[in-house]
């Protein structure tokens, strides 16, 4: 060692840092852009279908829009309220607002980029025409949307005049709209405003012409083209069309609302009419509209977006489920059934037999639907009770317990109302329940209850029988499509009793003297949590081998961090697997040197919480429906779940180290907090959520073939292309 080296390691932080240093941290809000740029970057990834690209483009928008109207609204009212408290990493609200502008407009510059500049040529190229503006119709396509519009747009606008006598209408958070000027007859200059309304289609088809190519218009250019009709005493100068982000993040004093239900339906009303946080307008816009806009609905110029391309790309949505492209995506996936399970035996006989564990999408979440349907219909139930905190538009599950309910069963549940987007469908919901029998819960006072779980009672022949279910997602069929959960389904006795005193705590805050097998947030959850990540640092200070694997969807709670950071430097390896946020920095010398982040992006969303801890060989492994967040350790109901069947507990190591195995749609965290690709050798590409798929279509390729034999195939191409086979 020469004497700089000597030096440079006598200038490493001193043995205990203050882990407390803003350095030391990543603000918030700036990591979860980090996280819709991700996103972004699947959009601009040539190796993927060209439909799939349009999909994760409009993903990010629909993201980008809950962030204005949620994070951004938040740091906007702390501004205006003098609150001047720094963050973990250092920054006021202020300083956040202003980094966050810089940041935001850069990704939504990008994301017109990637879709001008990438996407449409390659839709073109595909037979696929966009017209971006109603000036490049043919003849025979301009008098096919004049009639279009004649036919079925006119009747349904509202045209409104703005004049001394007409104020400024409400504009609704995140609806589209045309704004133009129109000069009258003595001559003065007004604002006209149009709806474009939303209950028509945004993506209409143009007849095909000869060359074969399928063109598609957007709803608004059809009614600026016509515009002129709307208005017909007038002289339209000029229309452009806009769009405003309101502030839709509200709080409820639940100590003085005298019914919960009746108060966030109030509440809802007052979200379309929140403060205007953003204003989105096409770029060219008149600058005499965009200064009327701006005045009337008090924007400052930071806060206005101009669009070179169609507002809101979440229509690319839309785009992606018309037909006939199919070509185009990826080989669409149905979910299989769990190989743990059998379709035709009855589920209770199931869990009674064995535990069993769920890997929703690539295992389909049927069963969990058959637990509550079979439970509604069986003679031998005496009570269901249940959580619910999002669940689908037709529910199957919703059904099923107000089938329960009516044929004679004791059923209890807990809608969230306070479930954020989802507030309107839930209050649906409850009331459904309630009509049909149930007894509703409305969550408790100050407290989303976040935690997902079932417990169904029956009357069996040995006595009272309670079967479980635990999940890491919600109890919704169409997002277990979509999102990576995991579920577990058991009647050992230990969960059953811990289940029962949830319940006995959701309704009638009753706590037990001791719990079995469950922690729940607020009350343990974060000191269990803290003791286990401790209990390994001990490991690492003993000089022995000492190891933990997280996978969650964000990490931000300080105390948390700080305990990693300890962990690490006693010489824990700490391996994390998170897909948004992460306020935690890796490679910080004496400080989080033994710590990897890293995070995948793919066709599913990764919701699946995990947590592995070595303990000097005698190995802990959890799932639960918390994130490493001070919102779900300490301002929600959560439950943290051990799973202890060698089987199971095997099958989730296995998901584990696939995922650290990723090297096709993982990114990684570097020392400077950014994020890079991991760059897979030229034979051994291995994408965790691909490898999954294809290991759920062994097992029912084995199922089919009634074979009894557990295959699982691992994407790890071979020098001749076949994949590798390995059996466990």
């Amino acid at each position: 060692m020469n004497k700089n080296e000597k030096n440079s390691k006598n200038e490493r932080p001193e043995k205990h840092p203050d882990l407390r240093d803003p350095a030391y941290y990543i603000n918030r809000e700036l990591s979860w852009m980090q996280f819709d740029e991700r996103i972004l970057e699947e959009a601009r990834d040539t190796s993927l279908p060209l439909f799939e690209r349009l999909k994760f483009l409009a993903i990010t928008a629909s993201n980008l829009d809950e962030f204005f109207m949620i994070r951004i609204a938040s740091l906007k009212d702390m501004k205006n309220a003098g609150y001047k408290k720094t963050d973990i990493s250092g920054m006021t609200p202020k300083m956040q607002l202003n980094r966050l502008s810089e940041v935001t407009h850069d990704f939504v510059s990008e994301q017109y980029s990637t879709f001008s500049r990438m996407l449409l040529p390659k839709l073109l190229e595909e037979g696929v025409r966009f017209v971006k503006h109603h000036e490049d119709l043919g003849q025979d396509e301009k008098a096919f949307v004049d009639e279009y519009f004649k036919e079925n747009v006119y009747p349904v606008l509202t045209p409104m005049a703005v004049d001394s006598s007409r104020p400024f209408p409400l504009v609704r958070n995140k609806s589209l709209n045309i704004g133009a000027l129109v000069r009258t007859e003595e001559n003065d200059i007004e604002l006209a405003l149009v709806q474009v309304p939303s209950v028509l289609p945004r993506i209409v088809e143009l007849p095909k012409g000869a060359d074969g190519i399928r063109s598609f218009i957007l709803l608004e250019e059809i009614i600026e083209r016509n515009i002129g009709g709307l208005f017909l005493s007038y002289n339209v100068i000029c229309a452009h069309p806009f769009r405003v982000m309101r502030n839709a993040d509200f709080t409820i004093d639940e100590d003085e609302a005298e019914d919960l239900l009746i108060e966030i339906e109030r509440q809802l009303k007052k979200r379309q009419r929140g403060v205007a946080i953003r204003l989105e307008c096409e770029s060219g816009i008149d600058k005499r509209l965009l200064s009327i806009l701006e005045e009337e609905l008090n924007v400052k110029d930071s806060d206005v977006y101009s669009i070179n391309g169609p507002l809101d790309l979440t229509f690319l949505m839309k785009l992606y489920g018309i037909s006939g492209f199919d070509h185009l995506k990826e080989k669409k996936y149905e979910p299989k059934y769990p190989k743990y399970m059998d379709p035709d035996i009855p589920v209770f006989d199931q869990i009674k037999d064995h535990d069993i564990l769920l890997w929703h999408p690539y295992e389909s979440f049927t069963p969990v639907v058959r637990f509550i349907q079979e439970a509604a219909r069986d003679k031998d139930t005496l009570a269901i009770k249940q959580t619910l905190y999002r669940v689908s538009g037709d529910s199957p599950i919703i059904k099923a317990l107000a089938q329960a309910a009516e044929n004679g069963k004791q059923v209890t549940v807990l809608v969230e109302l306070k479930a954020r987007f989802d507030e309107e469908n839930n209050i649906l919901w409850a009331k459904m329940l309630e009509k049909a029998g149930c007894h509703v819960i409305y969550g408790l006072k100050g407290l989303k209850t976040h935690s997902k779980i079932t417990l169904v009672v029956r009357r069996e022949e040995e006595g009272l029988r309670r079967y479980v279910h635990l999940g890491t997602g919600n109890y919704n069929d169409s997002t277990a499509k979509q999102y990576t959960d995991i579920g577990f389904l058991t009647c050992a006795e230990p969960y059953g009793e811990d289940a029962t005193a949830v319940f006995n705590m959701l309704s009638g805050y009753s706590e037990p003297a001791m719990w079995n097998k469950l922690s729940l947030a607020p009350l343990w959850l974060k000191d269990r949590f803290l003791y286990l990540i401790n209990r390994e640092t001990e490991h690492a200070k003993s000089g022995r081998d000492a190891h933990i694997i997280a996978k969650i969807n964000s990490l931000c709670d300080i105390d948390i961090i700080e305990a990693l950071y300890k962990a690490s430097n006693a010489g824990v390896k700490i391996e994390l697997i998170i897909r948004g946020i992460c306020c935690l920095r890796t490679g910080i010398p004496g400080v989080s040197e033994n710590i990897t982040v890293r995070s995948i992006v793919g066709t599913y969303l990764e919701h699946a919480r995990i947590f592995w801890f070595l303990n000097e060989g005698k190995e802990e492994i959890y799932c639960a429906s918390a994130d490493w967040m001070p919102r779900n350790l300490e301002r929600r109901v959560e439950i943290l779940f051990p799973i202890e069947n060698p089987r199971l507990v095997d099958d989730l190591k296995h998901i584990l180290q696939i995922q650290l195995s990723d090297n096709t749609k993982a990114r990684l965290m570097t020392d400077d907090g950014i994020y890079i690709r991991i760059t897979p050798g030229r034979n051994s590409r291995i994408g965790a959520q691909k490898t999954f798929v294809k290991e759920a279509q062994a097992v029912a390729e084995a199922r089919a073939g009634n074979s009894n034999e557990r295959v699982f195939v691992a994407e790890e191409a071979r020098s001749d292309g076949e994949e590798e086979v390995l059996k466990i």
